[in-house]
């Protein structure tokens, strides 16, 4: 008797798409979906930051699945990625980490912790081993806005974008979040004709551009040196959650001059007092994309940067591929970045192995805190 073949299964859209990730509150805003649909100029889908995509035309959804696919919280993908990319366990792949800092006066003063991402870019722009780099410059202590860096200079214009007042803070009728949904800038590469781009992402969203890349989606090709954060969570603000806060810290938001995450939460005042916060404290505000997250140690980006387990003013520095290779030791050897000394070899090897020691605990955490959140979504 001969065996039926099975009846091929429909391919997914952006309605499975919404079904389950959208309407459940999972989907992260990091406008990949829409990104391809409007680079590719299909412009089926819309992005917004604070709803996220929706379906604006129709008539011109291809039903191709491929915005289904990219979507970090689909799966679908994991396998090809991991194999693509040779991920291993329980960071990724890496050829060396280490901690380290900026030699340049002009992003000491304005750089969150090391400097290091801010003037490896320097470097791959000055030595036209990219055209530009896709960043997030900041509005704010807590805001950020997607930045398509040209020049050196304007690096340093991204990184050092302070404002006294946090004016978007005042809207308290509005949610307003620390992400910043970069990818979507992708689309300006294709308009620009560019095909050498460094982009500087969340987990998220590296990831979302290594299934585009693994796909052969354009313009994710242009993408040829990525640097990835460390990431616990992002923080989503409203006026409910922002009164919790001050009442947990007593302390007005409109008196936080900076946020940095390293060990814990730091919040730095106007008047230069420093808070530290465990991340359980503040997780009623974490976006609830960032608690479904199994990806703190940004897994298959190029370099991998964070404060966590260096010294105040330098970079944890993870670099993991040939290109993150050529692009580091090139900034340190035109003297754009140095590493921590120690006086004795052994030191520096135990401090490696704290570093890789604490990357690895906080990666475990954040993929159990995934399960977690998971399952209890599941049984809810």
């Amino acid at each position: 008797m001969t065996k039926q073949k099975e009846p091929e299964k429909d391919v997914k859209s952006f309605e499975d798409l919404q079904q389950e990730v959208v309407t459940r509150g999972l989907c992260g805003r990091c406008g990949g979906c829409a990104s391809f649909c409007s680079a590719d100029e299909m412009n089926a889908l819309e992005f917004d930051r604070t709803d996220g995509p929706r379906l604006i035309a129709e008539e011109n959804c291809l039903k191709c699945g491929i915005c289904y696919l990219i979507c970090p919280q689909i799966k679908a993908l994991d396998g090809e990625v991991r194999e693509k990319f040779g991920w291993q366990p329980p960071i990724g792949i890496y050829r060396g980490i280490t901690s380290a800092q900026t030699t340049e006066p002009r992003v000491s003063e304005v750089c969150t912790d090391g400097g290091v991402v801010t003037s490896v870019l320097r470097y791959a722009l000055k030595k036209r081993l990219i055209q530009g780099a896709l960043v997030s410059r900041r509005t704010g202590p807590f805001g950020r806005q997607p930045f398509l860096a040209t020049n050196p200079d304007e690096l340093i214009e991204a990184a050092g974008t302070h404002f006294d007042e946090v004016q978007h803070l005042g809207e308290f009728g509005k949610d307003y979040s620390t992400y910043c949904p970069t990818i979507q800038e992708i689309k300006k590469i294709g308009q620009m004709k560019m095909d050498k781009i460094a982009m500087v992402g969340t987990p998220c969203q590296i990831y979302t551009v290594r299934k585009m890349q693994t796909l052969n989606i354009v313009p994710s090709d242009s993408i040829v040196f990525t640097v990835g954060l460390f990431c616990m969570e992002n923080f989503s603000f409203n006026a409910k959650s922002i009164k919790v806060l001050e009442k947990k810290l007593g302390v007005k938001m409109s008196d936080i001059a900076k946020l940095n995450i390293k060990d814990d939460v730091i919040l730095t005042t106007t008047s230069g007092q420093v808070h530290h916060l465990p991340f359980e404290v503040v997780d009623h505000i974490a976006r609830p994309a960032c608690l479904t997250c199994p990806d703190f140690a940004n897994d298959f980006a190029d370099i991998s940067v964070g404060g966590l387990g260096s010294p105040d003013g330098y970079t944890t520095t993870v670099v993991r591929t040939g290109i993150g290779q050529k692009i580091y030791n090139g900034a340190k050897q035109d003297g754009l970045i140095k590493e921590l000394l120690f006086r004795k070899k052994e030191k520096a090897t135990l401090h490696r192995t704290e570093l890789m020691a604490k990357i690895t605990a906080f990666t475990r955490k954040k993929k159990a805190r995934a399960k977690a959140t998971l399952a209890a979504g599941a049984s809810a």
